[in-house]
């Protein structure tokens, strides 16, 4: 099973994020041995967070192994031309490493920020990426053409967020390159349902995000109905990790709140 983490939302010391420790904390993650560094979504929740694909691309130019990840990309907040014209630009700075992870959105605080219609998000995903994938391949759509670069030619893998989706997780596996879960958003029974309906219709690449991990906390028992997490000692962290990977899962991408090189190492060692 991969290892990833999100890249860091502040600096070190606790500071607010600048543009010196974003660059930083994606070398620093790389160096660490991970094997991806990822980018959350959020517009209208009294926070901010870096545009995800700016992120993507930006970490891209600093590393050259990882893959780089979204996790996940809210479409129907963004004009499906446009969008896919920034993901073909991401694409290509990032040489074929991009995981481009999408979904609806579950937070109506992000389309109410944007003026945009909450309900209608499922339609609007499904009617992008029609768009966006015809656009990739070099296809006019409408007025619009983007030609795009060679190397970008078809866009990136594309992986569909989805935390219990009876209808959407089956298609990650019969229409797209793969599937994310959340561990925040979800518990490890319903993981376990999950994974099970993915392969089932022939998934390949399975993905939970959105674990938080402090290595400090004490440890107490994870019911498997709770949202999915390590905040807990190394040894149970391990165990936690381990039950992930004996699911089926591919990858486990987590958040750690303090990514210094020590907190860094001893995340990176959960896992070998």
């Amino acid at each position: 099973m991969r290892l990833g983490i999100t890249v860091p939302r502040a600096c070190p010391d606790g500071s607010p994020l600048t543009g010196e420790a974003l660059v930083a904390g994606a070398r620093r993650i790389e160096e660490a041995g991970f094997d991806s560094a990822w980018f959350f979504d959020s517009i209208g929740r009294g926070f901010i967070l870096p545009d995800p694909l700016i992120g993507v691309s930006v970490a891209a130019a600093v590393t050259r192994r990882i893959e780089l990840g979204t996790g996940v990309l809210q479409v129907p907040l963004r004009n499906p031309v446009e969008l896919a014209h920034r993901v073909l630009t991401a694409h290509l700075i990032c040489r074929g490493r991009l995981l481009l992870g999408v979904g609806a959105g579950s937070t109506q605080a992000d389309f109410d920020a944007l003026g945009l219609d909450f309900s209608r998000r499922m339609q609007a995903l499904e009617d992008a990426l029609v768009v966006m994938r015809r656009l990739w391949r070099g296809e006019k759509v409408g007025a619009a053409a983007l030609m795009p670069w060679p190397a970008a030619l078809g866009g990136p893998a594309l992986l569909i967020g989805s935390w219990k989706g009876e209808r959407w997780i089956p298609r990650a596996a019969r229409e797209f390159d793969g599937w994310i879960a959340s561990g925040a958003m979800t518990s490890l029974r319903t993981l376990t349902e999950g994974i099970a309906r993915y392969r089932d219709a022939g998934g390949k690449r399975a993905i939970v995000t959105n674990v938080a991990v402090d290595l400090a906390a004490p440890t107490e028992a994870l019911d498997d109905t709770a949202p999915f997490h390590l905040r807990c000692a190394p040894e149970a962290a391990a165990r936690r990790l381990q039950q992930l990977r004996d699911l089926g899962f591919d990858d486990a991408v987590l958040v750690l709140k303090t990514p210094t090189e020590a907190n860094l190492a001893a995340v990176r060692a959960l896992l070998r």
